[in-house]
């Protein structure tokens, strides 16, 4: 369900008043600048639908290009070029067998943000 965020506006205090404290608080738990950084980079790579899909595949069973172009109705060309993406920001990892690559889930911590993804939309 995609919500037409054009139409909803932040409320916002009717008077203006600082609570010093609670922002100094808070100020010192931001996370580093560079951190964000990465942090919103790390989060564009969910923004393709394309990377989502191979993401869920592979979070289900370690599969070769192949057998992922195959499951998604895609070439190979296609998933080869998501997978470097995915694989630059250590989101997937491979192996080689013989002449073929399988790749995975670099981590849980994979799964249970795909996971926590898909229970937020669906609430």
């Amino acid at each position: 369900m995609k919500r037409d965020i054009t139409k909803e506006h932040a409320e916002s205090c009717s008077e203006k008043h600082c609570h010093g404290e609670l922002v100094h608080r808070v100020e010192a738990q931001i996370p580093a600048e560079e951190d964000l950084y990465d942090l919103a980079d790390f989060f564009k790579v969910f923004g393709d639908t394309t990377r989502i899909k191979i993401l869920s595949v592979l979070r289900l069973q370690e599969m070769c290009v192949c057998d992922i172009a195959d499951s998604l109705s895609m070439t190979q060309s296609a998933i080869s070029h998501q997978l470097r993406i995915l694989k630059q920001m250590d989101l997937v990892k491979n192996r080689r067998d013989g002449k073929t690559i399988y790749y995975s889930l670099a981590d849980d911590h994979i799964a249970v943000i795909l996971d926590m993804g898909l229970e937020h939309i669906r609430e």
